[in-house]
């Protein structure tokens, strides 16, 4: 993580982006007066398709996983049982 002012991030924010994109930063803090007040980072290029049912086939459930939704379901709606 590096830390830069505004004028610095203005004037070199495409040295600033390649930092990112080379992984050689995670992300980039701006400050305004030496205080952080935006982060900069590299958005997340995995779509979402590709992460749903990452975990199929990795563990498995014994017994009936759905037997206590209808309490769990009174639960969140504040009754107890």
């Amino acid at each position: 993580m590096i830390q830069v002012n505004m004028l610095e991030a203005k004037t070199d924010f495409s040295k600033l982006i390649n930092l990112l994109e080379t992984k050689k930063e995670d992300y980039i803090t701006i400050a305004r007066n030496g205080k952080p007040v935006a982060k900069i980072t590299l958005i997340n290029e995995s779509p979402v398709s590709n992460r749903i049912g990452i975990a199929k086939g990795k563990f498995r459930i014994k017994g009936d996983f759905d037997s206590d939704n209808e309490e769990i379901a009174k639960l969140f709606d504040g009754g107890l049982s």
